[in-house]
């Protein structure tokens, strides 16, 4: 099959806007980071109760060659994180060339 996009997604559930980053890094490689925290509290009369989570996740993907980065889209819809990636339909591939390397073995 022969697609026009790629596309990611995310389950952001409970996650607010300045808690999600998405990123591309060196140009082939889109980053997803995120930190959720979470507080609950009970209390009594005699006694108080703080429970405090912090975590933290990253995800890489290494992008393919014949996209272009420059007409990403993303969006968040019902706490699902949507990345559409263009494929460029004139790109060649490059020829590949394979260079033998001689293997010394020591006995």
């Amino acid at each position: 099959m022969n697609f026009a996009f790629l596309s990611f997604f995310g389950l952001l559930t409970g996650l607010k806007k300045e808690d999600v980053r998405v990123s591309l890094e060196n140009g082939n490689t889109l980053q997803i980071l995120g930190h959720r925290q979470h507080e609950e509290i009970d209390k009594s009369d005699t006694w108080h109760r703080v429970e405090r989570n912090h975590n933290s996740f990253v995800r890489r993907f290494h992008l393919p060659p014949n996209v272009h980065v420059d007409g990403m889209k993303t969006k968040v819809e019902h706490g699902v994180l949507t990345i559409t990636v263009p494929k460029d339909k004139n790109y060649k591939p490059k020829p590949s060339s394979s260079i033998p390397i001689p293997v010394q073995w020591e006995s």
